[in-house]
This record gives structure tokens, sequence and C-alpha cells, in this order.
């Protein structure tokens, strides 16, 4: 691994959210940075993002997960340069054989078959048709995407087949794919979700560090329901004792950018995201780390976390209960408790390709 140590040093990850980048669990071994013995001063590299390429097989990741409102899921790129520290995808970069810390929002695998691998799985005669939903493991509209266009191409592609899709993303660059976004939502299609973590532009830089800023998220959702594409508030993750004084005042933000729907997911701390959040912590909040983890430990039985189904979204406990009833109080309040219509699975249909034969009636 180009970098794998346990502790970078700041000047090198400007912008970066990971204060170490620990070998992946799966490694047998590790590497580590060592004073040489030589008394010189020596500048050290900036980390920069390096992008590589992936050829997929297959794309539909399907699984069956009571928390999660769907079954199916794509993903055009691997790792995410938004850096969120928090992030409880940063585990999957371990399969790779890459760090879940600074290798996961700077050493990124891009898909640039996606497109064309997603269409080849649609039009299986054993395809059935449900929602898709993208960005729920790293966001298609990170900075990558400006440049590359491959989560465009499946949305080129999905249009294509009228097939409905469910976008969460914390990228302002959706506003991009707008004129795609909206004519799938005018057929009740498609639907967007924004995640705001926090209204604090400092907090979020440090937790969030290459993703866009609160208010230009506020502004995204405002962009995409004139468009008539519908939008659910996201306020992902609830961080206890740091982002949940402001639950409230994110709903409030959002319903008057245009959502019409929220929800909310307390802080997941799975394998390595824990001990990343903690040095986070004990950089940029020591005065508050022992009472944010005691109030995580609280609602996961004395740990760190606890996967198990129906708790590792939301825990469980008082402070969980907590949050919970501000969070139905203040939606019913603003009119975001609505249950959302279902997307649209009827119309799906293969589009015909070039030197198929058509039908005569």
């Amino acid at each position: 691994m180009e970098h794998s140590q346990p502790k970078i040093a700041p000047e090198q990850r400007r912008g970066r959210a990971a204060p170490s980048c620990e070998t992946g669990r799966f490694e047998r071994h590790s590497r580590h940075a060592e004073w040489d013995g030589w008394d010189m001063a020596e500048d050290l590299p900036v980390i920069r993002t390096q992008i590589s390429d992936e050829r997929p097989r297959s794309l539909i990741t399907y699984n069956r997960s009571p928390d999660l409102p769907f079954d199916r899921s794509i993903n055009p790129y691997r790792g995410c340069e938004h850096g969120c520290i928090y992030c409880f995808a940063r585990p999957t970069h371990a399969y790779l054989g890459l760090s879940p810390g600074l290798d996961f929002e700077t050493r990124l695998v891009a898909r640039p078959d996606a497109p064309d691998v997603l269409a080849r799985e649609l039009r299986s005669k054993r395809y059935s048709v449900a929602t898709l939903a993208i960005g729920t493991n790293t966001d298609p509209y990170q900075p990558v995407e400006r440049s590359r266009e491959i989560m465009r191409g499946c949305l080129e592609v999905l249009r294509a087949f009228r097939h409905p899709v469910a976008i969460v993303t914390k990228g302002t660059l959706v506003e991009r794919d707008i004129d795609i976004l909206s004519d799938m939502a005018a057929d009740g299609l498609a639907r967007v979700g924004i995640s705001v973590t926090t209204l604090d532009r400092v907090l979020s830089r440090k937790m969030e560090p290459r993703a866009p800023a609160p208010k230009r998220r506020l502004a995204t959702i405002r962009r995409l329901t004139e468009a008539g594409i519908p939008v659910r508030l996201m306020v992902s993750p609830v961080v206890p004792a740091l982002t949940d004084p402001e639950l409230e005042d994110i709903l409030e933000a959002g319903a008057e950018a245009g959502a019409d729907a929220a929800s909310w997911i307390m802080l997941r701390l799975p394998l390595e995201v824990s001990p990343l959040w903690q040095e986070w912590l004990a950089e940029h909040y020591p005065g508050r780390a022992a009472r944010i983890m005691a109030r995580l430990r609280e609602m996961h039985g004395g740990k760190d976390y606890d996967a198990r189904w129906g708790r590792r979204m939301r825990g469980e406990g008082p402070y969980a209960e907590i949050i919970a009833r501000r969070f139905v109080v203040a939606a019913r309040r603003l009119g975001l408790d609505r249950k959302t219509p279902a997307l649209r699975c009827d119309l799906f249909r293969a589009p015909p390709r070039a030197g198929d034969q058509l039908d005569l009636f």
C-alpha cells in the first residue's frame, strides 16, 4: 500500500477527514512510517486522489435486510472522495486490500462499464422489476462523477427501460441530471434523498470535508423540487451531543427548501469506523468525545455499535426514544411525515436494440 501508516501528518491530509490509514482487516501485514535517523527536514507530499478502473461482471447487488426499504442497489464507484468520517461504508474498502481510513477517500475505483452491465442485467428474462437504489453505499455524485459521468450513463439506461430509481446523495452535481430525473419523476419513476447532517458550515467542513456545504445542499433540494422531482430530506446521521440539537432546525430548513418527506438515522460505527471516528473526535472535539461515545454506548448495550436488525439504525433506550419523539413531533408539524407514493414498476420495458425485429402490432 502506497501510503499505509497508522497516523498521517495534518499537512499531508489537508481536506481529508480520516486521521490515519490503518491497513485493512484482511491483510496479514501492515506498514508503518518510521524515522530514518537523519536529522534533516523532509517535506512529505500531500496525499492526492487516485482513481483506478474496474470492469464489473455484474452490477446489481441484492439484500434481504428488513431495515432497508429496497432490495437492490448499484454503485458506480467504490470509495468516496466526500470523505465523511462517519461513513458506514468505509469497511468495504478492506475487501479491496485497502484502508477504510484515508484510502477510502483517496484511492477510488470507478466502474466505467456500469451502464452497459446494468442494461444487460435489466434485459435478462429472469429480471423482475423493483425500485433500484443508488447512493446507499458510496455517493454517485462525488467529485469524480463530473468528469467520468458513469452515474449519468446509468440514469440514461434506467430512463430508457422506464425503471424506478431512488437516489441518495450529498452531491450538488445531481442538478446536472435534472433533465433526466424530471422526465422520470413526471412518470413516477424517480425520487431523490438529500442528506443534511448539520447546518453548521464549520462542523460540516471538518466532518464531511469534500461534500458541498449545508446551505448549498438545501439549494439543491429547492432546484430539484422546482423541477418536479420529489425530494426526501435525510437527517443522517444524527450525532448525539454534537448535531442532535440541530434536529428541528434541519427539518425546518429542509421543509422550507421544498422537501416533501424526511427520515433520520442515528450515527453507526461498524468495524473500522469506530476507531476512525474516535481518532477524529480526539483531534477536533476532545472535550465532547467522552460524552458522545457514552451516549452511543447507552443506545447499543454498552458497545460502540450493535449490528442487529431493528437496532442498528436507531439504537434503543431513553436517549434514542427522545430523538425519535422529537423527530416525529417536528416532522408532523412541518408536514414531512406524509407517506410518499411508491415508485411505479408497471411502466418497465426493455427498449429495442439496433437489429431487433419490431412487433407488427
